[in-house]
């Protein structure tokens, strides 16, 4: 409860769960970090863009 801002337990409890689900989340995603060969890379972005000239407002 001191470090979730809960002021009851099982608030304490939920807030704990929700953090923990998204941490595993995102070690999930962490793992296929890097594994696409088809995705641009930023220096390959920034080129296509300067190559297709200024975006139309």
């Amino acid at each position: 409860m001191r470090y979730t801002g809960a002021k009851t337990k099982r608030l304490a409890i939920v807030t704990a769960v929700a953090d923990y689900n998204r941490r595993q989340r995102m070690a999930s995603l962490v793992r296929h970090l890097g594994t696409c060969k088809d995705l641009l890379t930023t220096e390959e972005l920034m080129q296509m863009r300067e190559a297709d000239g200024p975006a139309p407002s």
